[in-house]
Protein backbone atom coordinates (compact mmCIF):
# COMPACT_ATOMS: atom_id res chain seq x y z
CA UNK A 1 0.00 0.00 0.00
CA UNK A 2 1.39 3.50 -1.25
CA UNK A 3 1.90 6.25 1.83
CA UNK A 4 0.35 8.52 -0.18
CA UNK A 5 -3.07 9.34 -0.49
CA UNK A 6 -3.13 11.66 -4.02
CA UNK A 7 -1.12 11.70 -7.12
CA UNK A 8 -0.08 15.33 -6.00
CA UNK A 9 1.32 14.07 -2.35
CA UNK A 10 3.15 11.31 -4.33
CA UNK A 11 4.35 14.19 -6.87
CA UNK A 12 5.54 15.90 -3.92
CA UNK A 13 7.27 13.59 -2.13
CA UNK A 14 8.91 12.62 -5.15
CA UNK A 15 9.97 16.39 -6.13
CA UNK A 16 8.82 15.62 -9.80
CA UNK A 17 5.26 14.50 -11.75
CA UNK A 18 4.81 10.71 -11.73
CA UNK A 19 5.93 9.19 -15.32
CA UNK A 20 2.68 7.38 -17.02
CA UNK A 21 3.90 3.89 -15.70
CA UNK A 22 4.06 5.63 -12.10
CA UNK A 23 0.99 6.73 -12.14
CA UNK A 24 -0.50 3.93 -13.72
CA UNK A 25 1.22 1.97 -10.80
CA UNK A 26 -0.38 4.50 -7.99
CA UNK A 27 -3.80 3.76 -9.22
CA UNK A 28 -3.40 0.63 -9.54
CA UNK A 29 -1.68 -0.52 -5.99
CA UNK A 30 -2.06 2.82 -3.74
CA UNK A 31 -4.60 1.20 -1.75
CA UNK A 32 -3.70 -2.83 -2.26
CA UNK A 33 -2.01 -4.25 0.91
CA UNK A 34 1.28 -5.09 -0.50
CA UNK A 35 0.76 -9.04 0.61
CA UNK A 36 -2.33 -8.36 -2.45
CA UNK A 37 0.52 -6.96 -4.63
CA UNK A 38 2.96 -9.83 -4.14
CA UNK A 39 0.08 -12.67 -4.58
CA UNK A 40 -0.07 -11.56 -8.15
CA UNK A 41 2.94 -14.26 -8.60
CA UNK A 42 0.04 -16.97 -8.24
CA UNK A 43 -2.20 -15.68 -11.05
CA UNK A 44 1.00 -15.23 -13.46
CA UNK A 45 2.26 -18.02 -12.75
CA UNK A 46 -1.29 -20.12 -12.98
CA UNK A 47 -1.46 -18.27 -16.33
CA UNK A 48 1.98 -18.98 -17.70
CA UNK A 49 1.99 -22.55 -17.02
CA UNK A 50 -1.40 -23.21 -18.76
CA UNK A 51 -1.25 -20.89 -21.56
CA UNK A 52 2.01 -20.31 -22.98
CA UNK A 53 3.08 -24.10 -24.12
CA UNK A 54 -0.77 -23.77 -25.33
CA UNK A 55 -0.20 -22.60 -29.01
CA UNK A 56 2.77 -24.86 -30.16
CA UNK A 57 1.04 -28.14 -28.08
CA UNK A 58 -2.20 -27.03 -30.12
CA UNK A 59 -0.59 -26.92 -33.66
CA UNK A 60 1.77 -30.14 -33.29
CA UNK A 61 -1.68 -32.12 -32.35
CA UNK A 62 -3.25 -30.50 -35.37
CA UNK A 63 -0.82 -29.76 -37.82
CA UNK A 64 1.97 -31.76 -37.59
CA UNK A 65 3.35 -31.05 -40.62
CA UNK A 66 3.66 -27.56 -40.38
CA UNK A 67 6.42 -27.74 -37.23
CA UNK A 68 7.41 -31.10 -38.79
CA UNK A 69 10.88 -29.54 -39.97
CA UNK A 70 11.44 -28.14 -36.63
CA UNK A 71 11.19 -30.53 -34.07
CA UNK A 72 14.33 -31.88 -32.75
CA UNK A 73 12.94 -35.34 -32.08
CA UNK A 74 10.72 -36.01 -34.61
CA UNK A 75 10.17 -39.78 -34.59
CA UNK A 76 8.15 -39.19 -31.22
CA UNK A 77 4.52 -37.89 -31.79
CA UNK A 78 3.18 -37.25 -28.04
CA UNK A 79 -0.63 -38.03 -27.86
CA UNK A 80 -3.03 -35.02 -27.00
CA UNK A 81 -3.66 -37.79 -23.82
CA UNK A 82 0.05 -37.10 -22.47
CA UNK A 83 -0.37 -33.19 -22.92
CA UNK A 84 -3.31 -33.20 -20.51
CA UNK A 85 -1.84 -35.78 -18.29
CA UNK A 86 1.10 -33.55 -18.06
CA UNK A 87 -0.72 -30.46 -17.35
CA UNK A 88 -2.97 -32.30 -15.12
CA UNK A 89 0.40 -33.16 -13.07
CA UNK A 90 1.95 -30.03 -12.97
CA UNK A 91 -1.18 -28.14 -11.54
CA UNK A 92 -1.80 -30.77 -9.15
CA UNK A 93 1.99 -29.96 -8.04
CA UNK A 94 0.88 -26.19 -8.40
CA UNK A 95 -1.59 -25.93 -6.24
CA UNK A 96 -0.46 -27.86 -3.27
CA UNK A 97 3.03 -27.15 -3.59
CA UNK A 98 3.70 -23.73 -5.59
CA UNK A 99 0.72 -22.25 -4.49
CA UNK A 100 1.21 -22.64 -0.87
CA UNK A 101 4.44 -21.95 -1.10
CA UNK A 102 3.73 -18.45 -2.51
CA UNK A 103 1.39 -17.82 -0.01
CA UNK A 104 3.85 -18.47 3.10
CA UNK A 105 6.35 -16.45 1.42
CA UNK A 106 5.80 -13.15 1.33
CA UNK A 107 7.50 -12.38 5.14
CA UNK A 108 10.82 -13.68 3.75
CA UNK A 109 10.05 -10.84 0.51
CA UNK A 110 9.53 -7.91 2.66
CA UNK A 111 12.00 -9.29 4.70
CA UNK A 112 14.93 -8.97 2.34
CA UNK A 113 14.06 -5.50 0.87
CA UNK A 114 11.41 -6.11 -2.31
CA UNK A 115 9.57 -3.06 -2.23
CA UNK A 116 5.94 -1.83 -3.99
CA UNK A 117 6.56 2.15 -3.63
CA UNK A 118 7.80 4.53 -5.90
CA UNK A 119 9.65 5.59 -7.74
CA UNK A 120 9.61 2.83 -10.27
CA UNK A 121 13.01 1.62 -11.42
CA UNK A 122 14.67 2.53 -14.71
CA UNK A 123 15.00 0.40 -17.28
CA UNK A 124 18.67 0.51 -16.66
CA UNK A 125 18.42 -0.45 -12.87
CA UNK A 126 15.66 -3.35 -14.47
CA UNK A 127 17.90 -4.78 -16.69
CA UNK A 128 20.97 -5.12 -14.44
CA UNK A 129 18.85 -6.54 -12.01
CA UNK A 130 17.24 -8.79 -14.45
CA UNK A 131 21.03 -9.95 -15.89
CA UNK A 132 22.14 -10.74 -11.86
CA UNK A 133 19.18 -12.82 -11.17
CA UNK A 134 19.67 -14.98 -14.68
CA UNK A 135 23.46 -15.44 -13.78
CA UNK A 136 22.54 -16.31 -10.18
CA UNK A 137 19.88 -18.75 -10.54
CA UNK A 138 22.03 -20.45 -13.60
CA UNK A 139 24.96 -20.87 -11.44
CA UNK A 140 23.09 -22.31 -8.10
CA UNK A 141 20.49 -24.46 -10.44
CA UNK A 142 23.44 -26.08 -12.67
CA UNK A 143 24.70 -27.65 -9.42
CA UNK A 144 21.41 -28.27 -7.98
CA UNK A 145 20.61 -30.01 -11.04
CA UNK A 146 24.15 -31.64 -11.52
CA UNK A 147 23.69 -33.03 -7.62
CA UNK A 148 19.92 -34.48 -8.98
CA UNK A 149 21.84 -36.63 -11.50
CA UNK A 150 23.44 -38.93 -8.84
CA UNK A 151 22.33 -42.48 -7.71
CA UNK A 152 19.78 -41.25 -4.51
CA UNK A 153 18.82 -38.11 -6.19
CA UNK A 154 17.73 -39.33 -10.00
CA UNK A 155 16.15 -42.16 -8.19
CA UNK A 156 14.49 -40.57 -6.16
CA UNK A 157 13.45 -37.53 -6.92
CA UNK A 158 14.56 -36.39 -10.80
CA UNK A 159 13.44 -39.54 -12.37
CA UNK A 160 9.99 -37.89 -13.04
CA UNK A 161 11.31 -34.66 -14.57
CA UNK A 162 12.74 -37.29 -17.59
CA UNK A 163 9.66 -39.24 -17.98
CA UNK A 164 9.42 -36.56 -20.97
CA UNK A 165 12.81 -37.80 -22.98
CA UNK A 166 11.49 -35.75 -25.79
CA UNK A 167 10.33 -32.70 -23.87
CA UNK A 168 7.23 -30.48 -24.17
CA UNK A 169 6.46 -27.06 -23.34
CA UNK A 170 4.28 -28.17 -20.66
CA UNK A 171 7.08 -30.46 -18.96
CA UNK A 172 9.24 -27.52 -17.89
CA UNK A 173 7.26 -27.70 -14.14
CA UNK A 174 6.91 -31.20 -14.25
CA UNK A 175 8.69 -32.58 -11.52
CA UNK A 176 8.97 -33.93 -7.99
CA UNK A 177 7.30 -31.63 -5.55
CA UNK A 178 10.69 -31.63 -3.64
CA UNK A 179 12.90 -30.58 -6.55
CA UNK A 180 10.24 -27.45 -7.76
CA UNK A 181 11.07 -26.17 -4.06
CA UNK A 182 15.00 -26.96 -4.20
CA UNK A 183 15.11 -25.35 -7.79
CA UNK A 184 13.16 -22.76 -6.35
CA UNK A 185 15.77 -21.75 -4.12
CA UNK A 186 18.21 -20.11 -6.77
CA UNK A 187 15.43 -17.95 -8.10
CA UNK A 188 15.20 -16.22 -4.86
CA UNK A 189 19.24 -15.93 -4.07
CA UNK A 190 19.49 -13.54 -6.85
CA UNK A 191 16.66 -11.00 -5.75
CA UNK A 192 17.94 -11.38 -2.04
CA UNK A 193 21.32 -10.52 -3.07
CA UNK A 194 20.06 -7.73 -4.97
CA UNK A 195 16.07 -6.35 -3.70
CA UNK A 196 14.32 -4.91 -6.18
CA UNK A 197 10.64 -3.38 -7.37
CA UNK A 198 7.98 -5.90 -7.20
CA UNK A 199 7.27 -5.07 -10.95
CA UNK A 200 10.64 -6.52 -11.64
CA UNK A 201 10.17 -9.73 -9.59
CA UNK A 202 7.15 -10.34 -11.26
CA UNK A 203 8.99 -9.44 -14.30
CA UNK A 204 12.22 -12.04 -13.37
CA UNK A 205 9.45 -15.05 -12.34
CA UNK A 206 7.64 -14.47 -15.71
CA UNK A 207 10.89 -14.62 -17.98
CA UNK A 208 12.00 -17.52 -16.00
CA UNK A 209 8.82 -19.54 -16.67
CA UNK A 210 8.63 -18.82 -20.36
CA UNK A 211 12.78 -19.53 -20.71
CA UNK A 212 12.15 -23.02 -19.13
CA UNK A 213 8.92 -23.62 -21.46
CA UNK A 214 10.83 -22.52 -24.62
CA UNK A 215 14.05 -24.70 -23.33
CA UNK A 216 11.78 -27.78 -23.26
CA UNK A 217 9.61 -27.02 -26.20
CA UNK A 218 10.87 -29.75 -28.23
CA UNK A 219 11.67 -27.44 -31.13
CA UNK A 220 14.39 -25.31 -33.02
CA UNK A 221 12.97 -22.58 -34.44
CA UNK A 222 15.60 -20.23 -36.45
CA UNK A 223 13.75 -17.36 -35.60
CA UNK A 224 14.12 -17.87 -32.26
CA UNK A 225 14.59 -14.34 -30.44
CA UNK A 226 17.00 -16.13 -27.75
CA UNK A 227 19.34 -17.36 -30.15
CA UNK A 228 21.02 -13.94 -30.30
CA UNK A 229 21.21 -13.89 -26.55
CA UNK A 230 25.27 -14.90 -25.56
CA UNK A 231 26.43 -18.21 -24.48
CA UNK A 232 22.65 -19.09 -24.17
CA UNK A 233 21.76 -22.93 -24.23
CA UNK A 234 17.98 -23.12 -25.73
CA UNK A 235 16.02 -25.70 -26.98
CA UNK A 236 18.36 -28.09 -28.62
CA UNK A 237 20.83 -27.49 -26.08
CA UNK A 238 18.49 -28.99 -22.99
CA UNK A 239 16.65 -31.60 -25.58
CA UNK A 240 19.81 -33.32 -25.85
CA UNK A 241 19.58 -33.75 -22.04
CA UNK A 242 16.47 -35.34 -22.26
CA UNK A 243 17.55 -37.61 -24.78
CA UNK A 244 20.38 -38.93 -23.09
CA UNK A 245 17.77 -39.87 -20.25
CA UNK A 246 19.01 -40.65 -16.91
CA UNK A 247 22.53 -41.48 -17.26
CA UNK A 248 22.91 -37.81 -18.76
CA UNK A 249 25.61 -36.10 -17.31
CA UNK A 250 26.10 -33.76 -19.72
CA UNK A 251 24.44 -30.40 -20.26
CA UNK A 252 23.05 -29.44 -16.49
CA UNK A 253 22.92 -25.71 -17.16
CA UNK A 254 19.17 -24.22 -16.96
CA UNK A 255 19.51 -20.93 -19.39
CA UNK A 256 23.91 -20.30 -20.28
CA UNK A 257 26.13 -22.50 -21.61
CA UNK A 258 29.40 -21.43 -19.48
CA UNK A 259 29.15 -23.49 -16.48
CA UNK A 260 28.86 -26.77 -18.43
CA UNK A 261 32.00 -25.53 -20.42
CA UNK A 262 33.88 -24.67 -17.12
CA UNK A 263 33.42 -27.68 -15.65
CA UNK A 264 33.54 -30.10 -18.64
CA UNK A 265 29.75 -31.18 -18.39
CA UNK A 266 29.36 -30.49 -22.02
CA UNK A 267 31.72 -32.93 -23.61
CA UNK A 268 29.30 -35.78 -24.93
CA UNK A 269 26.99 -32.82 -26.60
CA UNK A 270 30.36 -31.19 -28.19
CA UNK A 271 31.23 -34.89 -29.36
CA UNK A 272 27.20 -35.72 -30.39
CA UNK A 273 27.26 -32.37 -32.27
CA UNK A 274 30.32 -33.12 -33.87
CA UNK A 275 29.48 -36.94 -35.18
CA UNK A 276 25.86 -35.26 -36.50
CA UNK A 277 27.80 -32.63 -38.60
CA UNK A 278 29.73 -35.25 -39.65
CA UNK A 279 27.01 -37.87 -40.79
CA UNK A 280 25.15 -34.61 -42.30
CA UNK A 281 27.80 -33.47 -44.59
CA UNK A 282 28.03 -37.13 -45.72
CA UNK A 283 24.16 -37.48 -46.51
CA UNK A 284 24.10 -34.42 -48.12
CA UNK A 285 27.38 -35.64 -50.31
CA UNK A 286 25.51 -38.93 -51.26
CA UNK A 287 22.37 -36.59 -51.80
CA UNK A 288 19.78 -36.95 -49.10
CA UNK A 289 19.10 -33.53 -47.86
CA UNK A 290 16.55 -34.43 -45.37
CA UNK A 291 16.49 -37.00 -42.83
CA UNK A 292 17.71 -37.59 -39.54
CA UNK A 293 20.73 -39.10 -37.23
CA UNK A 294 19.93 -40.68 -33.81
CA UNK A 295 16.15 -39.52 -33.51
CA UNK A 296 17.37 -35.80 -34.41
CA UNK A 297 16.42 -33.67 -37.28
CA UNK A 298 18.92 -31.83 -39.39
CA UNK A 299 16.88 -30.74 -42.35
CA UNK A 300 17.61 -27.53 -44.45
CA UNK A 301 14.64 -25.28 -42.97
CA UNK A 302 15.93 -26.38 -39.22
CA UNK A 303 19.93 -25.69 -39.76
Amino acid sequence: MLPYATLEEAEAALGRSLTAAETLWFRYSARMPDYLVYYHNIIFLFVIFSLAPLPLALIELRLPAAVSPFKLQPKVRHSAASFFRCYKDVMRVFIFVVGPLQLTSYPTVKFVGIRTGLPLPSLWEAAAQLAVYFLVEDYGNYWIHRLMHGKWGYEKIHHIHHEFTAPIGFAAPYAHWAEVLLLGIPSFVGPAIAPCHMIIFWLWIALRQLEAIETHSGFDFPFTPTKFIPFYGGAEYHDYHHYVGGQSQSNFASVFTYCDYLYGTDKGYRYHKACLAKLKEEQWRNGDRNGEVNGFSYNKKSE
